[in-house]
């Protein structure tokens, strides 16, 4: 059976008579063994403020990331922190919802610049274990006193609560935008990429695969032709195309059979840990976030990423079932997460299993 409110006031009471609930938006990038009866929000829709001359965008949680997208485009804005699309890497079909978005903090290659989804996150509401309506933030971007809300929730996988409403600051689309290409091994690539963030040009991408580099400029044309003159000049870089949304998406991975993994390092180690795995690779983030492909599923990368960085099991093979999706907790952080989840949900009703 699957619950699907369309008001806030409905959602409240489903959850207060729940036992357990395993929450969805569009369904569309959902990783884990949560269990539980299907709470779908995706009937939670509809744009609700749009103010562009504030940059200020005001939907419901079930809003398709689609229509939202539609609508910021009629004024030339858009969300900042450029949206993955993880259906063809995860096989899944269906139309992706802002609140499905804000729950995994997806956020694409931009994120080097512009931060993640919860940076651009002004507000909330959600609906917490007991079935209270929470509000926090707002509309405007201000100084946060107290918890702030917003961006726990953001990237919480549904644990935490129930996503009602989101609010954004969205940003104009930038006048011009160039990407620079090389083809480099991957050691170079990473060094490159390390320098061109480290300079003073603003970059919007900085990424490596197939044996190429790629970085992206965006902003006013003049600006975007000095930086890329310079970087040309301190890289030897050239202008060229490179396919960002297949960046964004892991698109080289969807269609070829394995695990893929998603980790997060310091990009000055991202090099020698790909090298000692032997496996595929897709680095974005200037070698922060690595994708990696695991045709066997037998790879240890967990062991391999020790305490350099994290990695999350995003699509597994049959038989990694006993294989945890995220990464162990310290000791003190999983009790911060332990106490965040009883005073949230303190029946545990929401997503069990996700986190393992």
């Amino acid at each position: 059976m699957t619950m699907r409110p369309r008001t806030e006031a409905e959602l409240s009471e489903m959850i207060k008579g729940a036992q357990a609930l395993r929450v969805q938006g569009g369904g569309t990038r959902r990783i884990g063994h949560a269990v539980g009866e299907i709470l779908d929000t995706s009937g939670l829709s509809g744009v609700q403020l749009y103010e562009p001359g504030a940059l200020t965008l005001v939907a419901l949680a079930g809003t398709s990331l689609a229509e939202i997208e539609a609508l910021l485009a009629t004024e030339r804005q858009r969300l900042a922190f450029e949206v993955p699309d993880m259906r063809g890497l995860l096989g899944r079909k269906g139309a992706s919802t802002i609140g499905g978005v804000v729950a995994a903090n997806a956020s694409g290659p931009r994120r080097v610049q512009l931060g993640a989804c919860r940076d651009a996150l002004l507000g909330v509401r959600f609906v917490d274990g007991r079935g209270d309506v929470i509000k926090n933030g707002g509309r405007v971007m201000k100084n946060v006193t107290g918890y702030d809300l917003v961006k726990l929730l953001a990237g919480s996988q549904g644990t935490l609560g129930v996503l009602s409403e989101v609010s954004f600051k969205v940003q104009a689309v930038p006048e011009a935008c160039v990407t620079l290409t090389a083809a480099r091994d991957l050691p170079q690539g990473l060094a490159d990429l390390r320098a061109a963030l480290g300079s003073p040009y603003d970059i919007s991408g900085a990424a490596w695969m197939a044996g190429r580099v790629m970085i992206r400029l965006e902003g006013m044309a003049g600006s975007v032709a000095y930086r890329a003159e310079r970087l040309q000049d301190l890289l030897g870089f050239e202008a060229g195309a490179a396919d960002w949304a297949a960046i964004r998406d892991v698109t080289a991975f969807a269609d070829k059979p394995g695990a893929v993994w998603k980790l997060s390092i310091k990009p000055t180690e991202a090099a020698g840990l790909i090298d000692r795995l032997g496996l595929e690779a897709i680095c974005d983030w200037g070698g922060g976030l690595i994708w990696l492909l695991d045709p066997s599923g037998q790879s240890d990368v967990r062991a391999a990423v020790g305490a350099t960085g994290q990695a999350s099991l995003v699509r597994a093979l049959p038989g990694m079932e006993r294989v945890p999706v995220f990464p162990p907790e310290p000791a003190a952080i999983a009790a911060l997460t332990a106490g965040l989840r009883a005073k949230f949900d303190p029946r545990g009703i929401f997503n069990p299993g996700m986190m393992v």
